[in-house]
Order: C-alpha cells, then sequence, then structure tokens
C-alpha cells in the first residue's frame, strides 16, 4: 500500500515484571551511616503503632529499581514523542521556557502561609496574570483558584445559583445541548439541577426553535460549548444569549476549545455571563492525573459579588486577599489554586503576545482544516459546516465491513500515534464519531504522517478489516476487554499462593 509509512516498531522492552515479583528478601537498594546519635527505643517511641513486618513491601537492589522505573518510562507516549490527535482535550506542547520560569525559586518554593508582604511576587504574577485573561475573555472579574476545568464548571453554576437564589429564585433545570462538553451534565446535576437535553440541528449548532420552546421560567440558564464538541462555532450565540437572557437565565461557556478563539473573538463580547478556561487546554500548562489543572472562572459584573473568596484586590500598590465578601459561594479550593500553573501560563501568554496568541489559534484552526481536507473522501464528514481547531468524522464508510471508531482507533496504535478521542461526542449517529485535534503545535510533517497512516487503515478496512479488528499488533498485550476493566477492576496486587510460600 502506498499508505503505509509507520512511526513506529515493534517495541524494545515488550515485557516488565511488577516491581513486587522482582523482589528477594534481603535485597536494598540503600544503606544507612552509623547513628551519630543515641539510638531511640521505637516502641517505647511509638507503642502499638510500631510496625516491625511492613508486609509485601518489594525488596529490589538499586540497579533493578533503575531499570525498571527507565523501562516502564520508555513504554509511555507523550507530547514529547508525536501528535496527540485528541479531539476536545487540546493537548498541545508544553513550551520549555514555561518550565524554567516556574523552577525559579522563589516561586517554586513559595509557600501559601508566608506573609503577604514576601509575597508580593508571586501575587503580583496572580493578578497580571487575571488580566490577561480578562482582556483575552472579555470578562470584567476572574477567580483562579479552581483546580480544573470541571471544578471551573461547577464553580461557575454555583456563581449562576448563588445570582439566581438572591433575585428569590434558584429555578430547577439547565439545558444541555447534545454537542456540550462531557462533564457539562455531571456539573449541572452536582449544583443541584436537573439536566434537559438541547437538540442540534442538522448543521451541528443550536437548535434556536427548539431553544425557544424549551428556554422558560423554571430554566437557570444553558450550558454551551463554543466552539462546540463537533469542532463548530455557534454562528447564532447572539441570538442564544438573547433567547436565555430575555426569559432572565443566564450562559454559561464551558471554555474547553477556547484554542480556537483566543486573539480572534471574546465570549463576553457575545454576551457570555460567565465561562471557565483550562489553562492545561489553551494556555500550555501540563495536563494531569487528577492534577495539576487549572480552570480559572470569569464573569461579567453581576457575578462578581459571588466569586469564591478570598479574591485578590490591590490598594495603593499593594496586593492582598479579600476575605469579606457575603455573598460569596466560598471556597472551591484550598487556598488561591494551583499557582504552579498560573507561572506557566503567564510565561506562555507572554512569550506569545497577543499577535503569537492570535497566531496559534490560527494555526491550529489551519492544522485542523488541513486534516479535513485530506481525510474527507476516505471518512464521513457527519456535519458539513465549517470546521474550527477540531474535525469530527464517522465511521459510516467504515462499518459495513465491520469496523467501528475504537477499532480504527487500535489500529492507529500500530502506526506509531496515540488515538483520537472516539464515539464522542454523541450527537454523531450510531457513536461513531472520530474527533480529531492536532492543535497548533504539529508541523506538516507529523500530519502527513498522521493522514497517511488514517488513509492506510481506510484502505485496509476495504481490503482486509481482520488485522484492524484484531489490533493493535505492536503492543506488549493484545486488545483489553474494556467493558470487564471498567466493570471489574483489578486494582492492587497480591501475591500468588507460590510466592506466598517461596
Amino acid at each position: 500500500m502506498k499508505h503505509m509509512t509507520r512511526k513506529a516498531t515493534r517495541h524494545v522492552n515488550q515485557n516488565e515484571g511488577l516491581i513486587f515479583e522482582k523482589s528477594s528478601a534481603g535485597k536494598a537498594a540503600w544503606k544507612l551511616p552509623p547513628l551519630d546519635v543515641p539510638e531511640v527505643d521505637t516502641h517505647a517511641l511509638l507503642g502499638s503503632s510500631e510496625r516491625k513486618d511492613l508486609g509485601n513491601m518489594p525488596e529490589v537492589s538499586e540497579i533493578e529499581i533503575i531499570r525498571h522505573f527507565t523501562r516502564l518510562s520508555t513504554w509511555n507516549y507523550a507530547i514529547d514523542l508525536g501528535m496527540y490527535p485528541l479531539g476536545s482535550c487540546t493537548m498541545k506542547y508544553n513550551p520549555r521556557v514555561n518550565e524554567v520560569v516556574a523552577r525559579i525559586e522563589g516561586l517554586a518554593n513559595a509557600h501559601p502561609y508566608q506573609p503577604l508582604k514576601i509575597s508580593q511576587g508571586a501575587l503580583r504574577i496572580m493578578k497580571l496574570l487575571s488580566e490577561y485573561l480578562l482582556d483575552i475573555t472579555g470578562m470584567d472579574a476572574i477567580t483562579l483558584q479552581p483546580a480544573a476545568g470541571a471544578q471551573g464548571e461547577m464553580t461557575g453554576i454555583l456563581l449562576i445559583r448563588a445570582f439566581l437564589e438572591s433575585k428569590g429564585n434558584p429555578r430547577k433545570k439547565i439545558l444541555m445541548p447534545d454537542s456540550a462538553h462531557g462533564t457539562n451534565p455531571a456539573t449541572a446535576a452536582i449544583c443541584g439541577y436537573q439536566v434537559e437535553n438541547l437538540r442540534s440541528n442538522a448543521h451541528g449548532m443550536v437548535d434556536l426553535a427548539a431553544l425557544t420552546a424549551q428556554m422558560n421560567e423554571d430554566v437557570a440558564g444553558m450550558m454551551l460549548t463554543n466552539p462546540n464538541t463537533l469542532g463548530i462555532f455557534e454562528e447564532d450565540i447572539h441570538k442564544i444569549a438573547d433567547i436565555i437572557h430575555d426569559k432572565g437565565g443566564l450562559l454559561y461557556m464551558d471554555g474547553a476549545n477556547m484554542n480556537a478563539l483566543v486573539g480572534k473573538t471574546r465570549p463576553g463580547d457575545f454576551n457570555v455571563d460567565v465561562m471557565h478556561l483550562n489553562l492545561h487546554k489553551t494556555f500550555s500548562t501540563p495536563h494531569g492525573g487528577g492534577g495539576p489543572g487549572s480552570g480559572p472562572v470569569a464573569c461579567k459584573k453581576h457575578l462578581e459579588p459571588f466569586l469564591p473568596i478570598p479574591l485578590l484586590f490591590e490598594k495603593d500598590g499593594k496586593l492582598g486577599f479579600d476575605y469579606d465578601r457575603p455573598k460569596s459561594i466560598g471556597r472551591v479550593k484550598a487556598f488561591y489554586g494551583n499557582f504552579g500553573m498560573h507561572v506557566r501560563a503567564l510565561a506562555y501568554i507572554m512569550a506569545n503576545g497577543c499577535d503569537g496568541l492570535r497566531q496559534t489559534t490560527e494555526d491550529a484552526v489551519l492544522n485542523a482544516n488541513y486534516i479535513r481536507k485530506k481525510l474527507e473522501d476516505v471518512y464521513e464528514l457527519p456535519f458539513k459546516s465549517p470546521s474550527m481547531h477540531e474535525v469530527v468524522f464517522s465511521h459510516r464508510q467504515q462499518s459495513p465491513n465491520g469496523v467501528k471508531t475504537m477499532d480504527i482507533a487500535k489500529r492507529l496504535i500500530d502506526y506509531g500515534f496515540h488515538p483520537y478521542t472516539t464515539a464522542f461526542p454523541l450527537v454523531v449517529p450510531d457513536h461513531g464519531a472520530i474527533m480529531i485535534e492536532p492543535t497548533e503545535s504539529e508541523p506538516k510533517e507529523e500530519l502527513d504522517l498522521f493522514i497517511g497512516a488514517m488513509r492506510a487503515i481506510a484502505e485496509e478496512a476495504e481490503q482486509n478489516p481482520e488485522v484492524i479488528l484484531n489490533a493493535p499488533h505492536t503492543t506488549r498485550v493484545a486488545r483489553m476487554d474494556e467493558t470487564q476493566a471498567a466493570r471489574k477492576p483489578i486494582l492492587r496486587w497480591k501475591p500468588s499462593a507460590d510466592s506466598q510460600k517461596a
């Protein structure tokens, strides 16, 4: 086949046992010097809390530890190795300048309990970042406290609830487009609202007639992702905002896809009331496995009194925190947010400047449309509206041969790429979504390799679907039973009876 270029071959380190399985009694990777102070009676000090037996802790040598974790590190796929085409996740490159700045001693070792008078530099970073984010979004006030996008969503909906409660009625429901970001329904439910689905029209945008019919005095507002999870900009956004506001509701915008808007348009200018930003998506801070995310929330003036405490303020050139905010929803995180992410995001913004941020947006949109143009003849486009920073295909052309989006994703691993986002958004018929977001990080060479892999897989689906259905072939283990893994996960290692006897 002419499109069979692969980025990777079989890995040199195919197998690696668990660290527990390498254990042998008496091995140690450390040696302590003789005590130079009197020995303490640990039993007298700890009493019944003293442990003589550490249980099944691994006993291994230093070289075994080094080799074990070095081998494991070579199994990881990372943005430093290649493209992450995950749609909606915006897995962009983390510039090294961010890491250099975040490791400046006075910032990296700053303690949240240290006095404000010696924290002015750190507070100035937060103040400057806040001002830049307000300028980028067109909003009036902001909190940097939320620790992730999902927590930012929660904070934003709590602001809406507090505002409506101050008017006498928090209302009952939140409208949720079927093209919304995946965490939005759970957020609304956590905040005490019923979730009411709002269908998309044939163009993959909010159906204005349906919105008009469903928007009433029971509805607190709508959670809108814009561009939505189909990668489509809601071109009727002003009309959407007017319909919601005319009935006394508020418009929340999920900022997960701001990488398509920065420097081009501002949510505040199309009448969004409150929104969150994912610093790890749009402003290049690291994604974390449960942290170190950061999800600042920006809002209009009417929601400012309800922002979490404390709120940063400046008086006579000195920065401090305001805790005297009787209408505040309270804290949503300990201290002031994930400060290390604030440093990195500010470094990214300042390194790029206005022109650079605008160019980043334009390059992200260009890359997505390049992929769309190169693949639209072999993968169906369920919605033909213009794509922004991501493009969503469907498995419809491959499904007659039994090949679905998950199968294609598994096969993509054999070509050296991390899979795209599968089966989401659910608005794509038969849950067949192939959701691709290259971000601005990827050069044409990487895009062409990805396109070549996807075209090769489309060819295989016609000529030899079994090779896709049995993929991946080059990984350390074969395809997992994902249903079983979700329903009956094995979360800890237990020694076998034979190893216990040994």
